[in-house]
């Protein structure tokens, strides 16, 4: 079991990594322009994508959930229908995201926080990027039935392609051709695009004899229709919710001036490290509870959440380690600015917590996601959204500001991973009969 987990996880890690690693050259770039107003729009327009993709990223999660399961109980039919199905919900969304750019970029700037210059230079870069949507809802269907086949190999070279060539791209645009945010945002878009054309080869590729001509009784099957559009509603809901409080977060750290939005920003980048790290073991999670879910497999369900989990666990260590001993050797490879390097040392605090509060939840999200288990985690992180980010915002921000929103935040992060374990007996591990 830990070899076929390992199998999974590897290469999704080695893809994952890469995620990061971009934004940590983004911040790099900026952060040494000379103003914290070019980190602050980077971050501002990034989080306008996120809450933007929260909406649609179900499209890659409930894809690997359904594609997983059918391989499971060897329905090669439904293995095909479920691409199928997501890529035929994809392409009008694609249509209304592109048409609706103009009112999004004016909601975005009424709502979110910041100086006139971080608002003006983060809209500049949501205008531009917003060109790659169509490659990213794409790569959102085909990565996540890659993954649902067992297959993490194809999306770490994909991602490896986009990310290498978004590093490439936005070191030319910036460093080249002097360009700030837009630069950044150029590169992305021709990243994107490389990125779903060689998925698209490999789609080919390696599993052409899976494609059999469209029946429309089949791909519109009602009974499938409907189960896939309440498994993706609750995940839906769910992706939401995570990106609306990491925004919020985002949000409240412009309010409270463009330093300590740096700051800020700055330290989330080691959550987004160890996040996309432990999000490796998570889609091998994905890949094999969806697996063994289809194949009533109760007996190897529980083994591999018990070995995701300690997996999970084994990796937090080193990383708590590794930030507690150079938490400002972290921060001034991405600025070199005297303001901020004179005011995050209160804050080292939060960069050492993140791993061993955090990797819980994202290991339970990869399990939840697998089985298909979408009320629940989307009762989940409602609770954790509602019943706890929010208020524990609201009490402590007054007195402890800053430091109140990360606590907020922490606490939110440890009621996911809570509510996940005291839910999984019932809404996974009861779900599935011994054969």
């Amino acid at each position: 079991m830990n070899r076929e987990i390992l199998k999974l996880a590897i290469p999704n890690i080695i893809s994952n990594i890469t995620i990061p690693l971009l934004g940590l050259v983004d911040m790099i770039l900026m952060g040494h322009l000379g103003s914290p107003a070019y980190i602050g729009a980077i971050a501002l327009g990034g989080t306008i994508f996120s809450v933007l993709y929260s909406f649609f990223s179900f499209l890659r999660a409930g894809t690997t959930g359904f594609t997983a399961q059918a391989l499971g109980s060897n329905d090669n039919n439904e293995i095909i229908y479920s691409l199928y199905r997501s890529l035929c919900i994809g392409i009008p969304i694609i249509i209304l995201i592109l048409a609706m750019q103009v009112p999004i970029a004016r909601l975005s700037a009424f709502l979110l926080e910041g100086s006139d210059e971080v608002k003006s230079l983060a809209i500049k870069y949501f205008y531009i990027r917003i060109w790659a949507a169509p490659a990213n809802i794409m790569l959102y269907c085909l990565n996540g039935w890659f993954v649902g086949m067992q297959n993490t190999k194809i999306p770490m070279f994909i991602a490896i392609l986009i990310n290498v060539f978004n590093i490439i791209f936005s070191i030319i645009f910036v460093l080249v051709l002097k360009q700030n945010v837009t630069g950044v945002a150029f590169g992305t878009v021709i990243a994107q695009y490389s990125g779903l054309t060689l998925a698209i080869f490999l789609l080919i590729k390696n599993y052409k004899s899976y494609f059999v001509k469209i029946n429309k009784e089949l791909l519109f099957d009602f009974g499938k229709i409907k189960r896939f559009f309440k498994v993706n509603t609750d995940l839906m809901i769910r992706s939401f919710l995570l990106i609306i409080s990491i925004a919020f977060f985002t949000n409240q750290s412009a309010k409270l001036g463009d330093n300590i939005l740096a700051i800020n920003m700055i330290i989330m980048q080691s959550f987004y490290i160890f996040s996309y790290f432990t999000d490796g073991f998570a889609y091998a999670g994905e890949a094999l509870v969806g697996k063994f879910v289809g194949s009533n497999d109760k007996e190897n369900l529980i083994k591999s959440i018990k070995l995701l989990l300690l997996w999970g666990f084994s990796i937090s260590i080193p990383f708590t380690i590794l930030y507690a001993l150079f938490p400002s050797t972290f921060v001034r490879i991405i600025s070199d600015n005297p303001n901020i390097l004179s005011e995050v040392e209160p804050y080292y605090i939060y960069m050492i917590l993140i791993p061993i509060i955090t990797f819980a939840a994202f290991i339970w999200d990869g399990v939840y996601i697998g089985a298909t288990a979408s009320k629940a985690i989307r009762n989940t992180m409602i609770i954790s959204t509602i019943l706890v980010f929010f208020p524990a915002w609201h009490i402590l921000t007054p007195r402890l500001e800053n430091h109140g929103l990360w606590i907020a935040f922490l606490c939110f992060m440890i009621a996911r991973s809570v509510a996940m374990t005291f839910m999984a007996k019932r809404n996974i591990i009861q779900s599935v009969k011994n054969n």
